[in-house]
């Protein structure tokens, strides 16, 4: 039987151009040719909202200044646009957190509606469908928390098994990189945070060592650990220029730092002829691709991943503001908050 769908609905608003955040009554979208509308089950809500509300991100594609929050998006199908095929209603999705127009990827929730919302339209070639046994709120955080460290360690990094790897930072992004990091064989990982349950959440999701950023002998530890060699990856998810100055510190001959945690602060390389001299490199890395998402989705389906410890709370779409709130403080120490319209 086919959803009766409203005329209007919440939604999550941000004007980016005064930074006013609010939860408002908006009409339902309606699909177009080759679009799909999804009812919104569940939508992560991530430390790139609390950028953009906060001022420190700015949409580059958003036409006008409003748009609807919300990148991590899982749902139901509710109606299909025109020329739609392949899907049908009530059929479990997940979205990908962007799509490319015309040789440039627009990100949903920052250049165009997201899914902070009861209903969000969709293109038609991004809906990505959900394993039964994959709860929604657990499916809303693959395209981002999940698989911008997944593009970071298989696509940007290359990490091959055996490999000794560090994580600074073990929030959203970081406490997945553990968990694939050790899905894709890197041996040693070690884990650096200055939070103590993180830290001891960083050995439960797979780390071999979990380190405190403030000892004075933290590079020597690391050289330890990694048999005097040092790392090959130095996963910077904190984005946080004292970080990465001491991650270099880290590296072995031909180490590379992988810059995921985004930032406006400069980079560092004090030693630059240690640097060149061992052959080190700095690789930039942003977000993911649709590959990424289902290659996650793949794994899920086979129980090569669990995302069980993945989401920290659910809170009402109407408690948004409090959401963002709790993530820019850290209260708790969450890995991800997920918002259930």
């Amino acid at each position: 039987m086919a959803e009766t769908i409203p005329d209007s609905m919440l939604a999550g608003r941000l004007n980016v151009r005064t930074r006013d955040f609010a939860v408002t009554e908006v009409p339902v979208p309606t699909p177009g040719p080759g679009e799909v509308l999804v009812r919104v089950r569940a939508a992560g809500v991530c430390l790139s909202d609390v950028h953009l509300i906060e001022g420190e991100l700015t949409p580059l594609f958003l036409p006008g200044d409003t748009v609807t929050l919300g990148h991590e998006v899982a749902g139901t199908v509710a109606a299909l646009g025109d020329g739609v095929t392949g899907w049908a209603t009530d059929q479990r999705v997940l979205l990908q957190a962007g799509e490319e127009r015309h040789g440039v990827v627009h990100t949903r929730g920052v250049d165009y509606d997201g899914g902070w919302a009861q209903y969000a339209v969709a293109r038609a070639d991004t809906l990505v469908a959900v394993p039964d046994d994959l709860p929604l709120e657990q499916a809303c955080i693959v395209p981002d928390a999940v698989s911008t460290p997944w593009g970071a360690i298989t696509a940007t990094a290359g990490v091959r098994p055996a490999q000794p790897v560090g994580v600074w930072g073990i929030g959203g992004l970081g406490a997945h990189g553990v968990q694939l990091l050790r899905l894709a064989g890197a041996a040693p990982i070690i884990a650096v945070d200055p939070v103590p349950a993180a830290r001891e959440r960083a050995l439960q999701f797979g780390a071999d060592v979990a380190l405190d950023p403030a000892d004075d002998d933290l590079v020597d530890q690391v050289r330890a650990a990694t048999g005097g060699a040092g790392l090959a990856f130095a996963f910077d998810f904190a984005g946080v220029a004292a970080v990465r100055e001491q991650a270099v510190r880290a590296l072995g001959v031909g180490g590379a730092l992988v810059l995921v945690g985004l930032t406006r602060q400069p980079l560092t390389i004090k030693d630059g002829t240690a640097f060149s001299y061992f052959g080190q490199k700095v690789l930039g890395h942003y977000g993911s691709m649709p590959e990424h998402v289902l290659e996650l989705v793949q794994l899920v389906r086979h129980h090569r991943i669990d995302f069980a410890r993945s989401v920290s709370d659910t809170l009402p779409l109407s408690e948004a503001a409090t959401a963002v709130d709790r993530l820019s403080r850290k209260e708790g120490d969450p890995i991800r908050l997920v918002l259930q319209p």
